[in-house]
């Protein structure tokens, strides 16, 4: 890495475009999930240049995604919003950029949200070549159709046991749940599947999504057994060669705080662009 590299700033645009396909991402995945079930439930809601978005039952997509950049919301449509996930039996979470309006934070918190914790978002400046890294016998490379299902699998398990360092998250999902998110991700939101192979077996998995110069790293996975491998820096190497090949002009990546996969962005060159605050609402 660069010594006297500058840091990539966020100004309230750039974060407002990474909030923009933040919600296109999750409303694309709701949907999904609703052809999937064709039972008519969950819904994808519209709300102040944000979407909520109610998938199925403990599923990672049911929240409120992209506040903060488009106005605030009415009180008639949070109204609207809490009557849809308390029908559903589920809490309303909002995740809410610190870049945004912070007037709606304190709408939230004037109609009873709470907080209940935190979600860094981080970036890193696209454009050129990208030295792609992979440690000896790591090999990572597109996944096909082929293999889609030992693609999920490996993806769904490494959800299933996450890394317990840094700031622990509030949400533990199902994983059952965790693999049909995944699987609706990957069919309808355009997500690319890519997997990483330790001396030919398939240890990781992750996805990769653009959409408006933004590349997204929607998620990546090592199976427990074969962590502190190198598989999560090869995964990001690969992704950002590729993001970068394709025009994007900035990769973002979110994490817990304080957790090794902040780690290793950041040891990609990633930098801290700003953080998302979880705020709850019981029904």
């Amino acid at each position: 890495m660069n010594a006297h590299r500058v840091p990539l700033f966020c100004d309230t645009a750039l974060a407002g475009r990474i909030e923009r396909v933040e919600a296109q991402l999750i409303a694309k995945g709701s949907e999904a999930a609703h052809r999937r079930r064709a039972d008519g439930a969950g819904f994808v809601l519209p709300i102040a240049g944000g979407v909520a978005s109610f998938a199925e039952e403990d599923s990672p997509l049911n929240k409120v995604a992209g506040l903060g950049f488009g106005g605030l919301p009415s009180a008639a449509a949070l109204d609207g919003i809490e009557r849809a996930f308390a029908a559903c039996g589920a809490p309303v979470q909002v995740e809410l950029a610190h870049l945004g309006d912070p007037a709606i934070g304190t709408l939230l918190t004037e109609r009873g949200y709470r907080l209940a914790s935190y979600e860094n978002v981080l970036g890193r400046a696209l454009g050129g070549d990208h030295e792609q890294v992979a440690p000896p016998g790591v090999e990572v490379r597109p996944s096909g159709d082929d293999e889609f299902d030992r693609w999920l699998d490996v993806v769904a398990a490494g959800f299933a046991h996450p890394d317990t360092r840094g700031v622990s998250s509030h949400e533990e999902f199902p994983r059952d749940v965790i693999a049909r998110a995944v699987r609706d991700l990957a069919a309808a939101a355009g997500v690319m599947r890519y997997v990483a192979l330790l001396d030919g077996v398939i240890v990781g998995g992750a996805g990769l999504r653009m959409a408006e110069g933004v590349a997204q790293f929607t998620g990546a996975a090592t199976a427990p057994d074969h962590r502190r491998r190198g598989v999560q820096t090869a995964l990001l190497s690969t992704r950002l060669a590729d993001a970068a090949a394709a025009g994007c002009d900035i990769a973002v990546v979110t994490t817990q705080p304080g957790s090794t996969s902040q780690q290793n962005a950041q040891r990609r060159g990633f930098d801290l662009l700003y953080t998302r605050a979880v705020l709850l609402k019981q029904p």
